[in-house]
């Protein structure tokens, strides 16, 4: 069967892109169930976004994670459920919400930045290639190539000294 987005090139660049940013989502979703990982990959950027910075609004972590405020506060409200990260009223403004990290969001992310995220990484490298060519291409060689092996596969293979 022949793939519509595909064949309407940069036309739907913007879908294409979309629709890989989902695979790997999904694919790096997969490697983090298996590591227990208590909430969803989307949400572990404003936890390694927070550990880095410090505690910070929700308007200042949407402004620096570039996600609209909304998005933000469902990630947050998710994070702390998991016991993850802690909020409270801003000084000053009473209507901010400040977000923090906690130990244990401290503990996971220091756990996933040790021992997985740098298979994940090294597993999405390999499925780039040289990256030679046009971006089109670069892309379809993506999408093929975790279509044939799935990162959890690559990553597997790659923790355990494997080419």
């Amino acid at each position: 069967m022949e793939d519509a987005i595909k064949e309407l090139g940069h036309l739907a660049l913007g879908t294409r892109l979309k629709r890989l940013g989902d695979r790997l989502q999904m694919q790096t979703q997969v490697i983090l169930d298996g590591e227990g990982v208590p909430v969803p990959a989307s949400h572990l950027p404003p936890l390694a976004c927070l550990k880095k910075h410090g505690a910070m609004t929700v308007g200042d972590l949407s402004r620096s994670l570039g996600v609209r405020q909304p998005g933000v506060t469902r990630m947050a409200r998710a994070l702390e459920d998991a016991g993850l990260i802690r909020s409270g009223l801003a000084e000053g403004d009473r209507r901010a919400r400040v977000l923090d990290i906690t130990p244990a969001g401290q503990d996971w992310l220091v756990r996933l930045e040790e021992g997985t995220f740098p298979w994940v990484e090294a597993a999405v490298r390999e499925a780039c290639g040289d990256a030679a060519g046009s971006l089109l291409d670069n892309l379809a060689a993506l999408e093929e190539a975790l279509e044939q092996v799935p990162l959890a596969g690559r990553t597997l293979r790659l923790s355990q000294g494997e080419r």
